[in-house]
């Protein structure tokens, strides 16, 4: 069930950041072409208002489909309608006038000769598969010459419908995170074991959730801060844990704490044996309070997501990638420790989400607007040509991140 939950909160922040595309691209005059819940083919649809809504059959997010992100070229006829005229060669003297208007860069001529060929394909005997491609590349080429399309919009268009995705996954991971403020933040801890992290030391040993830790060796520890000062003090030198359990005390170990790499700019590294108290209660804030820690908390964020993404171009931090495997056991592991924290990781994804899609990389939204901005200062579109070489480096970019991530997730879970 937290694994369900999990997927479904990824897919959630996927769906509202195609909706702010969509929403945005309405309110521009970009009418978008079709709004899939999930990804097609569609289970249902149905079209309202010359826009196409589905339930896709993927269940991934979302999918928005906005006319002519690209200028049309000629070459788009030759790749969409190629096995469509090998079948039928006569169809060559409709499609020649289009891209001869195309390649010269005669808009309306390339438009007013659409028609014509559309209807050349309607009574053309073609197969199925070449059929369906070319009325797909048609419907492309139809829409990149509309007056809605993408291409043909202002620069400042063009960048508030791309900005809308990462903005809608802003918002919603300060207004998540005020939510948890306004919920209560734990404060202080006790001695009690509230988790126990696989893997470490302290889950070899035998720690349970529900034990008081009342000594660290031979030092009897009243408060969670002495027991987290004897830990530090061991500098990683076996030590054994007592715990109260069940009316009687326990003695475990010895442990052997690890040495665990604090985060940047926020703490020393320091030494764990892996287990989180019970907190001593929990401290709830006001609305506008809740905000105001919730934005300072998101800058914070911000910065160290930044800095890590700074590591990972020198290599030396390849080992904090995660791919989507590691970002769902990340959630699934966080609802199982409560409500309160599997919020704070939505929230985490969620601004990741934002800021990894802000990178100057196609096919990333950071990409499409840097591309709108050289296009604002060149005075003219750049060629499809272009988009398709600098997207097949940022694809490079994007598979070769996942690979890290994955390999690093599958490492993650064969070390338990």
């Amino acid at each position: 069930m937290n694994l369900a939950v999990a997927i479904g909160g990824l897919a959630f922040l996927i769906l509202i950041h195609e909706a702010g595309h969509f929403f945005v691209a309405l309110a521009v005059g970009m009418r978008p072409r079709r709004f899939y819940v999930f990804f097609p083919p569609a289970l249902v649809k149905r079209t309202w208002r010359g826009i196409e809504y589905g339930l896709g059959s993927i269940p991934l997010g979302g999918y928005v489909k906005i006319p002519g992100m690209h200028k049309p070229a000629a070459g788009d006829l030759d790749a969409h309608l190629g096995r469509a005229r090998e079948e039928a060669p006569w169809l060559d003297e409709r499609a020649a006038p289009v891209q001869r208007a195309l390649a010269e860069d005669r808009l309306p001529d390339a438009q007013a000769g659409l028609p014509e060929l559309r209807h050349a394909l309607d009574r053309a005997d073609l197969s199925e598969p070449a059929r369906r491609t070319a009325d797909r590349g048609l419907t492309d080429v139809e829409d990149g010459l509309s007056p809605e399309a993408y291409w043909r919009a202002p620069a400042w268009k063009r960048i508030a419908v791309i900005v809308a995705g990462p903005g809608v996954n802003l918002v919603f991971a300060v207004a998540v995170l005020a939510v948890v403020f306004m919920l209560g933040i734990p404060e202080g801890a006790t001695r009690v074991v509230e988790e126990v992290s696989s893997g470490r030391p302290a889950a070899a040993a035998g720690l349970e959730p529900g034990d008081r830790v009342v000594a660290v060796g031979d030092t009897r520890t009243p408060t969670f801060r002495s027991i987290s000062d004897e830990i530090q003090a061991t500098e990683g030198r076996p030590v054994t844990l007592t715990v109260e359990r069940d009316g009687r005390e326990v003695e475990l170990g010895p442990v052997r704490p690890e040495l665990e790499e604090g985060a940047p700019g926020v703490e020393d590294d320091r030494y764990i044996v892996g287990f989180r108290p019970e907190p001593a209660f929990y401290r709830t804030y006001g609305f506008f309070e809740s905000f105001e820690l919730s934005g300072r908390a998101t800058w914070e964020v911000t910065k160290a997501i930044g800095a890590s993404l700074g590591r990972i171009v020198t290599g030396s931090g390849r080992d904090e990638v995660a791919s989507v495997v590691g970002i769902t056991q990340a959630s699934s592991q966080s609802l199982e420790a409560g409500f309160r924290y599997y919020l704070q990781v939505l929230a985490l994804i969620s601004l990741s989400l934002a800021l990894l899609n802000l990178l100057p990389l196609l096919p990333l939204d950071g990409g499409h607007i840097a591309f709108s901005i050289v296009e604002r200062i060149r005075g003219r579109a750049i060629p499809r040509e272009a988009y398709e070489r600098v997207s097949a480096i940022g694809i490079a970019v994007v598979l070769f991140l996942f690979v890290i991530g994955l390999s690093n997730d599958i490492g993650r879970i064969r070390d338990g």
